[in-house]
Parts: C-alpha cells; structure tokens; sequence
C-alpha cells in the first residue's frame, strides 16, 4: 500500500471549496508543530473543525450511477458493465490516507488538553465520527481494508500489512460511533455534526450493513446481519423520541417537499438534521443549476418516473398500458414529489415568458430534474441555498425499513414512520395487511431476493426510499446493499413517442414539436410550421441509434421510447459489488489480495 502521508498536518478551519464531484469537502489545513498543539479547549476545536466534512450540492447529481438516470458521463459503473475492467483501468477510491492520519494524528494526542473530560470527549467523539465516514466509503467500495485507529511512523510495518477483514473494520466502525453517541454535544454551532447528526449517521450506516450482510451470501455474514438492523433501529427511535424533529408539512403537499432543497436557511426547517450553510455573497456557492437541469450529463430515467405512485395511492404501473403513456399523461394525478423533483408539464422558467417545452437530444431522456434547482435568475440566490445532510424523512425510513427486515413491523410503526413522510405528500397511508396481501409484481420482479412475509411492506419502503431521495445520491447505495446490481444492466429509457408527427409538451393541448422522419429536411425557420398560437413547431428528425438524427427512439420512425445508448450491460455477481485495489497499490505491498475474481 502507498504510505501514508508523512507530514504532520493539524488543521484550522478554513472555508474552501470542494471539487464539484467529490462525495465529501475538503478543507485546506496548516501546519503546526504538535507540541504547541492540543494544549487548551480552543486547540481542540481549531483541529477537529479543520476535519469539517459536510456532503454538499453536488449530490444533486449523485443518482449517475444508479438507474434513476441516463448519463452521457464516463461512469465507472458503466464502463465495469461494458468492457474488462481489472485493477490496472479501475483505480480511484483507494487514495486520501492522509485524512485518516489527521484524524488518528488528533485521537493520539488531544487527551493530554487542559480541558474537562466532557470536553475532550466531546470533540474525541466528532473525529472518531470523522473516521467512520472514511471508513464507510472504504468498505462500500473494498469491504475488506486495513484499518489503522493510531498514528503510525514512516517505519512502522503496520504501513504493509494485509487488508483486516470487513467484520473487524465495521466493528471498529461501531465502536466509534457508539463512542461518538454517547459523547458529541447537543448543541454546536450551526453547520457542524452534533448529537443527533451523528446517531443519523450511525443509523445510517448499520442498516446499510445490515442489509448487505443480510442479501449477500458471498460474504456468509447473514448471520451476523440483525445486530446491525436493531442498531439502525435504535438509533433512529433514538431520534425519534427526542422530540426535536418532524417531517416538514404546513399542509401544502404541491410545495412542501420543494421547500427542502430550495431554502437560504434550512436551520428554521425541522425536518433538517444537519445543513450544510452556503452563501454566495461571502463566496460560498452551492449553485448547481447549471448541472442538474437540461442536458448536462444527466438526465432522469422513464423507470424513476413509473415507481412514483398515483396521488390516490394506487399504482401507476397498474394501468393499461402504462409503458405507452406520454409525457403529459404520466404526469397526470401523480404523487406531487414528482413534479418537484422533475420538471412537469406546465413548467416556467424564470425569465421566460412562455412554458418551458421540454428539450430533447440524442443520449438524453427527455426528462429535466429540477430538484437543486433553483428558479430564479439570480446567481447570489441560487448560489445560497442550503443543503440538507441529514434530514428526518431518513430518520423514519430507516426505522421502517430496519424493522422491516427484522421482520418486526407494525401498522403503529408505520404510522410513526414512513406513512408521515407519504402524509407530507398528501399520499394515502401504507396499510400493512394489505400491501402483504398484494404485492407490487413490478417491484417484486425488481427484488427477488426480497421473500420475506413482510414482502409487499418491504417493497413499498424501497419506493418510498427511492422517490423520497431521487436525485439526492443515494440510489446506487441502496442498489448495492439490497444486491440489486442486476437492474443496472437496463439502459435507461425516456419519453415515449407512438411515432412521427406532433406533441403537445406543456400540458395545455396544443402542439409543440414535431418529430419527422431523417428523409426530410428541417425548414428554415420561416417555413416551419406554426400552431394554433401562432408560435414555430420545434423539429426533429427521429430515428434508430446510428442513424444521423436527433431524437432516438427504441423503434426507429414506428415510435417507441427515447433510448439513450446500445451498448450491451453485463453486471457480474458477486464481483461487481466491489472494486479492485489499484495495481499500483498492490505493487508496493504485496500483503494485498485481491478479492472477489479481482485481477
């Protein structure tokens, strides 16, 4: 393994910005020689606010992995399923041990402050959250890694040693955050982890390795899955039953789930947990806008808008012909998440005077998120509105889908949990017995592996996890954890067309494109033709994936969905789950092994 950064780095906390993709910030940090440090309370916490890491705007665009959306980008996932990956062409995540010796740099040497115990236990606790979060995007993506808990010096042999096993890593994980629950302040100051953002992440955390010891056999931990299922649960009754916190809902089901990613100070929302503050006049931006609506690199999938539920409860998938409903219809009496998360019919933007019409293009969907967007003209808005890092929706659907699992759940427990999340919604109520009774054959056929006589519950709080955080970053996690790889084999698809000719795209009956066959030529723009408004249809020439057109369709000119690309998918189980070491990285330590049928 490379060596671990050799410099001795004490940290001050420094506002800076991020890379735009990365999952958490980066704060530069200056040196300090050690024994002029950690001598007094303010030592303490100029070092620990210097580890300051908050997830950021940029999960917005989180879902690119996963099959919420169609993607143009690069993506690693993609290229795994679509060449031969090995350890020499799949190399990231294995790098950033630095971070790791600054936190154990600090947990080595803070207990010697001038300060009381609670003190030091205090902020002890915030770096040892600190390294559970570096060691859940090393197991998420590795399982099996060395774990380091102490500073260790250039010749320490420990610097070579093989990878510990997962059981001994999430342990140590464990035992770091049950010491940080029992110790981190309620009260901190604003946009920094406290009590409860940590038993959020806590509970985070055991129920993602709950559920992958529990739907993954490979690792032969199935055994072992419910201790962590019980500790998401606790963690999140904890939160529960501390008052502080409820689903934002003012009785506005058409705004109120915007309000969540569409605020300048998310500290007056009770739904938020942990926010991180932007503020572009003092030049912290979080504007995003540029990224997540149009035709940047993403754009979301046909299947995100067919799990959203009618606004009666009943399922969208239950209608006739479901998979032939045009954009106008499918938005049609839907759960009003959807339209606050996608851009819908009717759709103005700001600064425009007419609807806004849908653009269409080759590898995109059709589709435009506007969840992270902000509608406005105005960059020193946009680029102030805050993000939600934590919020209490997760803590209720933790603790359904935690009890769930343990095959535990009650229509009490869903009434204190998922169903007020739904109620915010305006969303009818799960009803146990009867989503047991009738379970969704779409989500079923999704998850095999779910076979359990909570089924159809088990089913529901998935929808619910996956319409709930669209477009927030957590999809392919979940994906992962439930060992559903399998559904990333299906190249997302968009809008569909029965074929050539006019579409209404605003919702108000009159035509606004026109989709022609590759023969014919785009008029100029004062011969095309115009509508009942007097207004140019918008063309576009149709046809197969390879053909020199502008929309690609699944059936060429006789109609059918948007298709994005054609390359065939293959997800290779158990292997895929996990990622190599880098080459390189095994080359300067050879206690390094591969696993899973990586070379």
């Amino acid at each position: 393994m490379k060596k671990l950064t050799h410099h001795i780095i004490l940290g001050a906390l420094l506002l800076g910005a991020s890379c735009k993709k990365d999952f958490l910030n980066r704060y530069p940090q200056d040196q300090i020689a050690a024994d002029l440090f950690f001598k007094s309370e303010t030592d303490l916490s100029l070092y620990v606010n210097g580890l300051l890491s908050l997830s950021d705007t940029w999960q917005y665009t989180g879902d690119q992995g996963s099959d919420n959306t169609a993607t143009t980008a690069s993506l690693e996932i993609k290229n795994m399923m679509t060449g031969h990956p090995s350890s020499q062409t799949i190399t990231g995540g294995w790098g950033d041990w630095g971070r790791l010796r600054n936190i154990n740099f600090f947990l080595d040497r803070y207990s010697g402050a001038d300060a009381t115990q609670e003190v030091k236990d205090h902020y002890a606790g915030l770096a040892r959250y600190y390294r559970a979060i570096f060691y859940f995007g090393k197991i998420t993506r590795f399982s099996d890694v060395p774990w380091y808990g102490k500073t260790l010096l250039p010749d320490n042999q420990d610097m070579y040693k093989a990878r510990d096993p997962r059981t001994v890593v999430v342990d140590s994980m464990m035992a770091d955050l049950s010491f940080a629950a029992q110790h981190v302040r309620e009260k901190v100051s604003a946009g920094t982890p406290n009590l409860w953002a940590v038993k959020m992440l806590y509970a985070r955390i055991a129920l993602y390795e709950g559920t992958f010891r529990k739907y993954h056999p490979e690792l032969n931990l199935q055994s072992t899955a419910g201790r962590f299922l019980d500790t998401a649960r606790a963690q999140a009754q904890d939160i529960m039953n501390s008052g502080k916190f409820t689903i934002y809902n003012t009785g506005s089901p058409a705004s109120d789930y915007a309000a969540l990613f569409n605020s300048q100070d998310l500290t007056r929302i009770g739904e938020v947990i942990l926010a991180h503050p932007y503020d572009y006049v003092k030049g912290a931006s979080g504007n995003v806008n540029g990224y997540v609506f149009g035709d940047y690199e993403q754009s979301p999938s046909r299947d995100l808008v067919q799990t959203y539920l009618m606004k009666d409860g009943t399922r969208f998938t239950d209608i006739p012909g479901y998979d032939k409903l045009q954009f106008t219809q499918e938005f049609q009496n839907r759960d009003p998440r959807m339209a606050q998360t996608l851009a819908a019919p009717g759709f103005k933007r700001a600064g425009d005077n007419a609807l806004y019409i849908q653009r269409l293009n080759k590898n995109f969907t059709g589709y435009h998120q506007v969840k992270g967007y902000f509608n406005t003209t105005d960059n020193s808005i946009s680029g102030s509105i805050d993000f939600p890092v934590y919020r209490y929706a997760e803590t209720l659907l933790t603790f359904a889908e935690a009890k769930a699992e343990l095959n535990n759940l009650s229509q009490g427990d869903l009434d204190q949990s998922v169903n007020l999340v739904r109620a915010r919604a305006g969303i009818p109520p799960i009803n146990l017995a009867l989503s047991n009774a009738n379970p969704d054959p779409v989500l079923a056929a999704k998850y095999p592996d779910v076979t359990s006589n909570l089924k159809g519950v088990i089913l529901e709080i998935r929808r619910e996890r996956r319409v709930e955080f669209a477009m927030e970053g957590y999809r392919f996690d979940d994906l992962m954890r439930w060992h559903a790889g399998k559904l990333l084999e299906k190249i997302p698809e968009g809008m569909y067309f029965p074929g050539l000719g006019k579409y209404d795209m605003t919702g108000d009956g009159i035509e606004d494109i026109i989709l022609i066959d590759q023969s014919q030529d785009i008029p100029a723009e004062d011969k095309k033709e115009k509508n009942s408004l007097g207004i140019s249809l918008i063309y576009y020439k149709a046809g197969n994936i390879g053909e020199n057109v502008t929309v690609y369709l699944k059936n060429g000119t006789a109609g059918g969905a948007i298709v994005t690309e054609t390359a065939a998918r293959t997800f290779t189980e158990p292997k895929f789950y996990y990622r190599p070491i880098p080459y390189t990285q095994v080359a300067l330590n050879p206690n390094l092994k591969q696993i899973f049928g990586w070379e």
